[in-house]
């Protein structure tokens, strides 16, 4: 493969010797390890659909009734469908200066991080041509985080499920009745559970076909569709009069909200990964437009329903609120293997950043051992991640404020004025840009004091 930057402008030739080494190894082994979607069979329509779905609806969604508390019943879901339509414009900002980079360049198809690289090569500006690399580094640095920050969350959520179904099993009954709440301590400690998680999960992300993890996604997607049908047979039932809930809360509160709804929108992290394995790339933009759809129409149905449902009662997660009887004590269940599988394709993200570079400073014959050492240190590391922060709904608002708001809403319109201007941008689309820029800053938590939200205390059900 050819050197990076070879058409840019000469000033990017100022990159340090030993920059343009690592990035080259990083970039060769991507490219063999990745191959077109032609020649591997890549996924087909439905298949990447079913991913797409899969790694939007996560753990965010089932904190959205508390976020729309936070949001105010009125405001809630504008400002949702509003966050909504905002992340899908930017995917599509976002695969539409992958596709232009790629042609410019002549390459089969560029990432996130590749993409913000090339741009600052080819941009008007010598200093960001000079300091390109530095796109790439800041894109992967925020890539890993955010994907991780989703894993370490996924950790806390199975862990607190199988917590509540294993300790209250005994007081589970067949009479689906409001959930009465009484505080008693755990009889297992809850990083019990989330070790128990660990051997099992190493094993799932030894998968890294994701035309095999469509597989697994499909059974996820299935578990889904049967918990939210439980979650939506109860929330709608005797809905109490919702004129008493205020239409608008505070400002504070709703950073809170921002924080939650743009964690919720979790797949801005797989938008190229999945173009890429296409077997029609050219279709992925109606699967995209088509899964947002469904994704935000169920966040705004959820949330909705579920606030006016609990009203002031509304807890962290809707799980907590739901009746301790066996029916909907497989909520949780289900919900879990949901979560369970869609931990791999988060994870598939990361992997990809970190395990060329890893497998480039070794020899060949130690490629498996190193892949596999990777893949069982990052688990481990969101394991950690999760017992020493179990803070659920805190790391749900940090991530989605600093992380996913960076990824989703402020870097994708700077990527765009910095590949197209100024000869193909109107001055409409250069004040859009900078306005939803503008935005992402101002959901970020550390510009103002946000309530710091309170542990998810084990609670027992008083049946």
């Amino acid at each position: 493969m050819s050197r990076l930057g070879r058409d840019s402008n000469s000033d990017s030739s100022s990159l340090d010797d030993g920059s343009k080494s690592l990035l080259e190894r990083s970039t060769n082994v991507t490219t063999e390890n990745v191959r077109p979607a032609e020649e591997a069979n890549g996924l087909s329509r439905m298949q990447t659909l079913i991913h797409l779905l899969k790694c939007n609806i996560g753990t965010g969604l089932l904190g959205l009734p508390l976020a729309m508390k936070n949001a105010g019943l009125l405001v809630g879901p504008l400002s949702l469908l509003g966050i909504g339509v905002l992340t899908v414009h930017c995917m599509v900002i976002l695969l539409n200066c992958a596709h232009h980079l790629s042609q410019r360049l002549q390459k089969t198809f560029v990432n996130y991080e590749e993409a913000m690289m090339y741009s600052l090569e080819t941009s008007p500006n010598a200093w960001l041509r000079t300091h390109s690399v530095w796109g790439r580094y800041t894109v992967s640095f925020l890539l890993i985080t955010t994907q991780l920050g989703f894993c370490s969350v996924y950790f806390m959520f199975m862990a607190d499920n199988l917590q509540q179904m294993v300790e209250e099993a005994h007081m589970t009954s067949n009479n689906c009745q409001p959930r009465k709440l009484l505080a008693l301590a755990p009889v297992l400690d809850i990083h019990f559970y989330m070790l128990s998680i660990l051997p099992f999960l190493i094993l799932l992300v030894f998968i890294h076909n994701l035309k095999l993890l469509s597989i697994f996604s499909s059974l996820a997607n299935i578990t889904t569709l049967g918990s939210m049908a439980l979650i939506f047979k109860y929330i709608i039932q005797e809905i109490p009069d919702p004129s008493n809930l205020p239409l608008v809360a505070s400002w504070q509160t709703f950073l809170l909200f921002f924080g939650t709804a743009v964690f919720t929108f979790e797949g801005v992290g797989m938008v190229l990964p999945l173009k890429n394995q296409m077997r029609n790339p050219q279709q992925f933009p109606f699967v995209l437009y088509l899964g947002m759809s469904l994704v935000i129409i169920l966040y705004i149905c959820l949330g909705t329903l579920g606030y006016m449902k609990f009203g002031s009662s509304t807890q962290a997660s809707i799980t907590l609120n739901l009746p301790n009887c066996w029916l909907y004590q497989s909520v949780k269940l289900l919900y879990s293997v949901s979560i369970f599988f869609t931990y791999a394709l988060q994870f598939h993200v990361p992997a990809e950043i970190i395990l060329p570079f890893a497998i480039s400073q070794v020899s060949e014959s130690w490629t498996l051992f190193i892949d596999l050492s990777v893949r069982i240190a990052l688990v481990c590391l969101t394991c950690v991640s999760a017992i020493l922060i179990p803070h659920l709904n805190l790391v749900i608002s940090f991530v989605g404020s600093v992380s996913s708001s960076a990824l989703a809403l402020i870097i994708p319109p700077l990527l765009e004025l910095i590949t197209f201007y100024p000869k193909d941008m109107s001055c409409i689309t250069i004040a859009k840009d900078i306005m939803i820029s503008i935005l992402g800053l101002l959901g970020n938590p550390n510009w103002s004091e946000s309530p710091h939200p309170q542990r998810i205390i084990y609670q027992w059900s008083n049946v």
